[in-house]
């Protein structure tokens, strides 16, 4: 990495696994450019994530947009190639984007099922929009040999839970396009991996109905009797970003204390 200033891009910055990765490597020594979708209400607390960045003494350019959207996509990128230079590159993409439909398959009423738009949505948010931010990136020139892509997949990508469905879906997608983009991204020197999370308390997890059941048991599931934490994952993917870690590629990556591995 020489005397080159590091950038992170993150994908779902303000909270969660994104909040948490992003202020790690800020105080890793990375700039952060940061994509979020948050309404007026949560704005507070995105001043405070870039509050903090920067008081790590990094640069933070955050943009509150749909990460899925193409045309918003283009523009962040545009920006990112003004902020990082003519020269420069992003070391690290961190895709955590959680935003889906939890809606059943199959209702009495077939107005309370998963709708085809809702399905579509939730595959291109939570999967599918890895793949073209991955592809845009490469084609800018953003990400070269050295890069590291991660995306946060879960446990619930192999099994079943009420209202899931779609999510569990993305999850399975979204490790097939890491598998597919680490094979296609090995010639140019860039690792691809999906981090499996641990159950963790994040605004996601508590969407889900039941969470509290699902968190409990992962509590007492888990061999050191806690919940995994968005740090506990954050610090994974610092230390995993660190030079000499090229080699590890298309693998999910278990950060759950074990949690996973008790039946």
């Amino acid at each position: 990495m020489d005397d080159e200033q590091l950038w992170a891009l993150v994908l779902g910055a303000s909270s969660g696994f994104g909040e948490a990765t992003s202020l790690e490597l800020a105080r890793s020594g990375y700039d952060i450019i940061g994509v979020h979708l948050d309404r007026k209400a949560t704005l507070p607390h995105v001043e405070e994530v870039l509050d903090a960045v920067r008081a790590a003494g990094r640069k933070a350019v955050f943009f509150n947009v749909n990460a899925a959207d193409p045309e918003r996509r283009i523009e962040v990128l545009a920006r990112a190639r003004e902020e990082v230079g003519p020269t420069g590159t992003i070391r690290v993409l961190l895709h955590s984007l959680a935003f889906g439909n939890l809606r059943p398959y199959i209702a009495e009423d077939p107005r309370d099922q998963i709708t085809e738009a809702q399905m579509d949505m939730t595959l291109n948010v939570m999967a599918h929009s890895l793949v073209y931010w991955v592809q845009d990136l490469v084609h800018a020139g953003l990400i070269r040999r050295g890069a590291k892509v991660y995306a946060m997949t879960s446990a619930g990508g192999t099994r079943v839970l009420p209202y899931y469905g779609a999510v569990s879906a993305a999850k399975a997608a979204l490790e097939s396009h890491v598998r597919q983009l680490a094979m296609e991204l090995a010639p140019r020197g860039i690792a691809v991996n999906a981090i499996r999370a641990g159950v963790t308390d994040t605004p996601a997890l508590r969407k889900i109905p039941g969470h509290e059941l699902i968190a409990e048991s992962a509590r007492k599931r888990n061999p050191s009797g806690r919940l995994t934490t968005p740090q506990d994952v954050a610090r994974a993917i610092a230390a995993l970003s660190q030079p000499g870690t090229e080699w590890i590629t298309g693998n999910v990556i278990g950060v759950d204390g074990g949690e996973d591995i008790v039946g």
